[in-house]
Parts: structure tokens; C-alpha cells; sequence
């Protein structure tokens, strides 16, 4: 499922880039030339997010024994880093139109055809956050992210160019673009930060964690106490291990069942996640209660 929105995003953001292109032939835009060129980095990424999930989809192997879901992160890092650049390359754009801004006889036609392909970003875009989400998938996520962008781009992209024909004043067209891409600038670092977390192997986010905490202590049986739990989130999978203290009179049979139970449990919740438990005997109990940890 995940690789059927990574390869439909291909030809969708091909086919925004040239509505988007015939918008700028139309007006002449400096505005939206800037749209259309961050438009080329959606196509770049939407083909490299495809390249991602079809990497962390393969099940683990040998050299990989954790598996490739860090394929996802790598191109989440590679897509931040081109909305950065486009973001750069439109204010460079901008800058060189400060001298002599102006706009073609055919503005609104073109404005027209720019509001069609916002629309169709927009579409795209909840749907590949809603699939994002429902897969733990950074890279749909980070597709989804730059496309929200990405409307908003044209948004004040058409706000200044109806601004400009509005007014006469064709340096707004310019100076709408630099603010635009200003904001394209921070969404990118966004994108980066979060993605990089992800290959340093941050840990988990607190709703996750709460989770698994909920999910041991609703199992701990005639365990006396957890601690030192650790995790992390690779794609739609997590990686904990925690420290389970039981009676150090307890036969081994019985400490497994436990942590079997334990496990069970966890994996219920996050399928197909792998849990580390290190039993320790009454010996290792830290005085903490599960509910402090």
C-alpha cells in the first residue's frame, strides 16, 4: 500500500509541474516561475520517496538484521534539503526580477490554471498523510509535509500576483515570492530536523512510550518491578528493551512466561516491533515503582 502512494505521487506531481508551468508561460510571473520551480523538486522527491519505501520494505536479511526502514529517513533528509534549495533558488529568482518586474496580458487564465493545480496538491497531499500516518511512514509524511508546503507557496504566490494586477505595483510580485520562499526555508529545516532524529535514533515519542509503559504494567504478573526501558521508532516499527526484576526464587520456566505474556502483549500493540526483556532477580530491584519509570 505504501508503495502504490509513493509511485502515484510520480506522475500526480509531474502532472502539477506542467499545469504549474503552463501558469507561469501564461503570465510571465516571477511569482509563479518560483512555484513551478519548487514544483521540479516535488517530482525529484516524489520519485526518490518511491525509491525509499520500496527499500524498507524488504524484510530483513543478513547484512540488514534490523531491517531497511532507515531508507525512509534518508530520503525524508534528501527531500528537506531540496525544498531548502528551492527555496534558495527562488529568492534568487526574485532578486534578479527586482529591476524590471512584470506580468503577461494572460494573468488571470494563468492564475486559473495555478488555482487547478493547487487543488490537486491539495487533494494528494491529505491522502498521503493520511497514509503516512496510518504506515508510520516518514517518507509519505515528509512528501505530504512538502506538499502542504507547497501550497502555501502558491497561495501567496496567487494572493500577490492578484495583489500586483490589483494595484499596478508588479514589484509585489517579487517581494510576495521572498516571503514565500522564506517560509519554504523553515517547513524544509522542519523536515530535516525530524528526519535526522530518526537516523540518531532519538527515542521514542511520549505517546509511544506512555503505551508501552500502559502495556507492561497491565502484564507484569508476579513480575515485582521493570526499569531502564529504552526505545526507539525506526519507520512503523519501535525497538524497546527494558529490565523486568522477578523473585529470584522463581523458577526460569516461570520468569519466561512472564516476559512471553509481556511480549505478546506489546506486539499486539505495535506489530511486528521487536522487544528486548532482561530478566534480573530480586537482587536488582531499584526501589521504584513501574509507574515512575
Amino acid at each position: 500500500m505504501i508503495q502504490k502512494f509513493a509511485l502515484w505521487s510520480i506522475p500526480i506531481s509531474i502532472a502539477v509541474l506542467a499545469l504549474k508551468l503552463l501558469a507561469w508561460w501564461l503570465t510571465g510571473s516571477i511569482a509563479l516561475l518560483s512555484d513551478a520551480m519548487e514544483s521540479v523538486v516535488n517530482v525529484v522527491a516524489a520519485m526518490l520517496a518511491f525509491f525509499a519505501v520500496s527499500i524498507a520494505g524488504k524484510p530483513p536479511d543478513d547484512k540488514h538484521p534490523f531491517g531497511h526502514k532507515k531508507a525512509e529517513y534518508l530520503s525524508a533528509v534528501v527531500e528537506g534539503t531540496l525544498i531548502v534549495l528551492a527555496a534558495l533558488l527562488i529568492i534568487r529568482e526574485a532578486v534578479l526580477a527586482f529591476p524590471s518586474p512584470h506580468i503577461e496580458q494572460a494573468p488571470i487564465r494563468g492564475v486559473a490554471v495555478n488555482v487547478l493545480a493547487t487543488t490537486v496538491n491539495g487533494v494528494w497531499g491529505i491522502l498521503l498523510l493520511r497514509a503516512g500516518r496510518r504506515h508510520a511512514s516518514p517518507a509519505l509524511e515528509a512528501s505530504a509535509k512538502h506538499l502542504f508546503t507547497d501550497i502555501i507557496t502558491s497561495v501567496g504566490v496567487v494572493a500577490g500576483v492578484l495583489l500586483a494586477l490589483a494595484t499596478g505595483k508588479l514589484i509585489l510580485d517579487p517581494i510576495i515570492a521572498i516571503l514565500v520562499a522564506l517560509n519554504i526555508l523553515w517547513e524544509g529545516w522542519k523536515v530535516i530536523r525530524n528526519s535526522v532524529d530518526g537516523l540518531m535514533d532519538a527515542t521514542l515519542s511520549e505517546p509511544d512510550l506512555k503505551a508501552v509503559r500502559s502495556t507492561i504494567e497491565a502484564n507484569l504478573g508476579l513480575a515485582l518491578e521493570y526499569h531502564d526501558l529504552r526505545g526507539r521508532r525506526s519507520g512503523n516499527m519501535i525497538f524497546v528493551e527494558f529490565h523486568l526484576v522477578v523473585d529470584g526464587e522463581m523458577s526460569v520456566s516461570e520468569a519466561h512466561d512472564i516476559c512471553d505474556d509481556i511480549e505478546a502483549a506489546l506486539i499486539e500493540e505495535f506489530p511486528g516491533s521487536v522487544f528486548v526483556i532482561h530478566l534480573e532477580p530480586e537482587s536488582e530491584v531499584k526501589g521504584l515503582t513501574a509507574r515512575r519509570m
